[in-house]
C-alpha cells in the first residue's frame, strides 16, 4: 500500500461498460473516495482525466476488469495513466468474500477493484504493452480467426442448402470453401442447369483455375452426366438455389477478405525480428507461426518460466485438494486464443517432427484421445519454445533428436 501510495498521486477503480463507466477515486494522499459516472465518449474520458491529473499533479493508477478493449485503448493514450487488469473472475470471487448476499451494483464494483489494488498489491500487475507491431499482429491474427470461423459457418449453411436438393458438388468438391466451389455453384447452381452445360464449357471451366481442378475434370463430367436429381418440385430447387448462389457471393467476399488479411500479417510478420525463430517450427506455416509471435510478443522478460506460458495458455492442469479429496480440471482463467494456436499447431507438428509424431503415438497407445494427445504434446512443446524464445534460436530438429538421444530418453527407444 505504501509503495504504491510512493508511486501514484490517484487511485482509480474502474467498471466499464458499453456506453458508461463507474470509476471511484481515491487521492494518494487521503483516505476519502468519490464515486461518479463518466460517459464512454473520447471527449468525456480526456476531459476526466485531464482535471484529475491537473488536481493531483502526478502519476494516475487505474484498476479495472480487461487487459485490452476500447477504455484501455483510450487510457493507453496518456503517458501519466497505468493500468492494473484484473480478471473477471478474481474480482467476483472477491465480491462474494466481501458481500456474501450477493448484492452487487457498477459503483461497489468499481471501490471493490480498488479495493483488491490498494489491500493486495502484489495481485495486481501493471499491463506492459507490447510494441507496435506486435499488438497490431496480435489484432489481425485474432481478427483473421474470427473471419475464418465466419466462413466455416457460412460454408455448413452451404452444404446444408445444397443437401436439399442438389447435393452431388458435395461427392464433386473435397474443399467446399474455396473460391473453385463457389464460382461452379454462381454458375451451375441446380443440377439441371449443370447438366444442360456442354462437357467442353464444363471442361474450359475447371482448366482456367489449372492444378487439382484440371487432373478431375473428366472424373467430375462423368459424374455430371451419371448423376439424378434429388427432387423435381420447383418449390424447392428454386429457392435453395437463390440461398445458395447468395450464400457462395458472401463467402467470395470472405475469402477475398482473408487473403486481404494474409497479406498483411505475412508482409508485418515477415519484417519481425523473432520471425525466423517461429518459422523455424515444424507445422507452424504461414498462419500459425504469427499466431505464436503474437502470443509471445518480444519482451523477453514477461515470461520467467516455461510454467509460466504454459499456465498463460491454460495449457497446465489445475489440481485441487480437499481432505482426501483430489481432481483435476482444465484451467479455466487463461488466454483461450494463445491455447487454441498451441493446440492446434501441436496437431500440425504430428505430422512435422519425428518426436512429436512418436510422443503423439505414444499418448494414444495409452489411451489418450486425440484431443488429450495434442494437448500432452502442446504442453510438452511450450518448453522447447521457451528455451528457443529466451535465447532467440531457431529450433533446430536434428540438434533436439541428439539431446533426446544422449538422455537415453525412452521416447526414442522404440
Amino acid at each position: 500500500m505504501n509503495e504504491m501510495k510512493g508511486k501514484f498521486a490517484a487511485f482509480v477503480g474502474l467498471d466499464w461498460a458499453d456506453k458508461k463507466h463507474d470509476v471511484c477515486v481515491q487521492e494518494g494522499n487521503f483516505e476519502q473516495r468519490k464515486c461518479h459516472v463518466i460517459e464512454h465518449k473520447p471527449e468525456a474520458i480526456e476531459q476526466w482525466l485531464a482535471e484529475l491529473h491537473k488536481k493531483v499533479k502526478g502519476n494516475i493508477a487505474v484498476v479495472l476488469e480487461l487487459n485490452k478493449g476500447p477504455i484501455v485503448y483510450a487510457l493507453q493514450k496518456y503517458p501519466f495513466v497505468t493500468v492494473y487488469p484484473i480478471h473477471g473472475l478474481t474480482l467476483a470471487r472477491y465480491r462474494e468474500a466481501m458481500f456474501p448476499s450477493g448484492a452487487k451494483d457498477d459503483p461497489s464494483d468499481a471501490e471493490l477493484a480498488l479495493d483488491m489494488m490498494l489491500n493486495y498489491p502484489k495481485k495486481v500487475i501493471p499491463l506492459k504493452p507490447s510494441s507496435a507491431e506486435t499488438r497490431t499482429l496480435n489484432h489481425l491474427v485474432e481478427q483473421r480467426r474470427t473471419l475464418i470461423d465466419d466462413k466455416r459457418r457460412q460454408a455448413n449453411r452451404l452444404i446444408n442448402a445444397l443437401k436439399q436438393y442438389y447435393p452431388q458438388p458435395l461427392e464433386w468438391f473435397s474443399h467446399r470453401d474455396s473460391q473453385l466451389f463457389c464460382d461452379f455453384l454462381i454458375k451451375w447452381p441446380s443440377l439441371q442447369q449443370v447438366k444442360r452445360a456442354r462437357a467442353s464449357t464444363i471442361e474450359k471451366f475447371f482448366k482456367s483455375y489449372g492444378g487439382n481442378a484440371v487432373s478431375k475434370t473428366a472424373k467430375r463430367i462423368d459424374a455430371i452426366s451419371e448423376a439424378l436429381p434429388l427432387t423435381e418440385d420447383e418449390a424447392v430447387i428454386i429457392p435453395h438455389q437463390m440461398l445458395v448462389v447468395a450464400l457462395c457471393k458472401q463467402l467470395l467476399t470472405q475469402i477475398e477478405n482473408i487473403r486481404i488479411y494474409d497479406k498483411a500479417i505475412n508482409e508485418l510478420f515477415n519484417n519481425m525480428p523473432d520471425a525466423e525463430l517461429f518459422k523455424s517450427l515444424p507445422g507452424t506455416g504461414p498462419c500459425l507461426a504469427p499466431r505464436l509471435l503474437a502470443a509471445l510478443g518480444e519482451d523477453r522478460s514477461r515470461f520467467n518460466s516455461a510454467l509460466e506460458i504454459q499456465n498463460y495458455a491454460g495449457l497446465s492442469p489445475v489440481t485441487e485438494r480437499s481432505g482426501e479429496m483430489c481432481w483435476v480440471h482444465w484451467r479455466w482463467q487463461c488466454a483461450s486464443f494463445v491455447r487454441q494456436s498451441f493446440i492446434e499447431w501441436a496437431a500440425k507438428s504430428v505430422h512435422q517432427s519425428y518426436w512429436a509424431g512418436l510422443y503423439y503415438a505414444n499418448q494414444k497407445a495409452k489411451g489418450k484421445t486425440h484431443q488429450k494427445a495434442v494437448r500432452a504434446l502442446a504442453y510438452k512443446w511450450v518448453r522447447i519454445v521457451y528455451k528457443c524464445w529466451k535465447t532467440k534460436t531457431p529450433y533446430d530438429e536434428s540438434r533436439y533428436l541428439k539431446v533426446l538421444k544422449e538422455k537415453n530418453s525412452p521416447l526414442l527407444a522404440a
